[in-house]
């Protein structure tokens, strides 16, 4: 009657406010769930200080989905800061499904299960567009290129690369986001999404970087020293306020040195290529 999961994070190769196609890369930041299941008919999250609204509703339809009508104890752990742009509710969302399925014993297929977190986040209106890409980068693994507006994968494949992250000391809610603004931009999203299509994800997400910095109204510095450092591709990731660079191992130092006067938090970690799994130890 309990069940765990992890599932790992990602970051933006093209934003699908946009126009719907979307493209992101799992990094190797972690959130894991923990759901119990009890005889009360209620489901409760207990995270403290946090909005819990989505991790219920992914329990609540994993429950539906087979028929059950338990109660259940939902809790989260994350390596993931919120609201910046690195996909810490899809994680989220991922983990607990999972969990959810780990709890009940049942099994289903991974982009089904992260279908289901996609309707919960908006159910809880959290996401603007749904997120089926940050949501299958996370839970399968890799890059992705999908179109949120039919709900389809479009592509899948592996990437290999150091990650450096950085994190401003502010948050960012990404339905807050100026979505008039952010349709704008649609022909270089377009553009965006044609590198994406071609197996071209640094170029892409630095199109789709230096575009949405203007639609939001945000500074483009980061991207820039980034470049200047020697990353393969840069963008702000989501809508903010974190940026992702890819970069090569020996270029990691140059890359903390041009983003140390800007305040916030450095994260060095990697692309993950790893689906989310079940299970205690993971």
């Amino acid at each position: 009657m309990r069940g765990f999961a992890t599932a790992c994070g990602a970051a933006t190769v093209l934003n699908a406010v946009s126009t719907w196609k979307g493209c992101a890369f799992g990094i190797n930041l972690k959130t894991s769930a923990e759901v119990e299941l009890n005889r009360s008919g209620c489901i409760r999250g207990d995270v403290p200080f946090v909005d819990t609204t989505l991790i219920e509703k992914c329990a609540e339809r994993v429950l539906q989905h087979f028929g059950c009508d338990d109660g259940a104890v939902v809790r989260t752990w994350s390596e993931i800061p919120v609201a910046s742009g690195l996909k810490s509710s899809s994680t989220a969302a991922n983990a607990v499904v999972l969990a959810t399925l780990d709890a009940l014993g049942e099994e289903m297929d991974l982009v089904d299960a992260a279908k289901l977190g996609v309707a919960a986040a908006r159910e809880a209106k959290v996401t603007i567009t749904g997120a089926l890409d940050d949501a299958l980068a996370s839970m399968l693994g890799g890059v992705v290129v999908t179109d949120n507006r039919e709900m389809k994968l479009l592509k899948r494949e592996e990437i290999d690369s150091a990650v450096l992250l950085l994190v401003p000391n502010r948050q960012a809610f990404s339905r807050d986001t100026d979505i008039k603004r952010s349709r704008a931009i649609a022909p270089l999203a377009d553009l965006a999404f044609e590198l994406a299509m071609r197996g071209d994800y640094r170029r892409a997400m630095t199109l789709n970087g230096f575009a949405y910095c203007a639609a939001l109204g945000l500074s483009a510095e980061p991207q820039l020293r980034a470049l200047e450092a020697g990353a393969s591709g840069v963008s702000l990731s989501g809508t903010g306020p974190a940026y992702a660079a890819l970069i090569s191992q020996d270029g990691i130092a140059s890359l903390e040195e041009a983003w140390s006067d800007l305040g916030g938090r450095i994260i060095n970690t990697r692309t993950n290529n790893r689906s989310a799994t079940k299970g205690r130890g993971v």
